[in-house]
């Protein structure tokens, strides 16, 4: 599987609990914090869920 960055570029002041679930489970919580994950079906939801909040690229 490919490597993706993914940073936070939006706050989660005002937003559904279960977004700011997802941006803590993928490792995010403040703004521009960047992780580095294997691109799984699994991440891709999560991403797709939050995609309003994060910058995705490739690594």
């Amino acid at each position: 599987m490919a490597k993706i960055k993914i940073t936070q570029i939006k706050s989660t002041i005002k937003r559904p609990k279960d977004q700011k679930a997802t941006i803590v489970a993928l490792g995010l919580g403040k703004i521009n914090r960047t992780v580095e994950v294997e691109n799984t079906p699994q991440i891709a939801g999560m991403v797709r869920k939050v995609n309003h909040l994060v910058k995705v690229e490739e690594a």
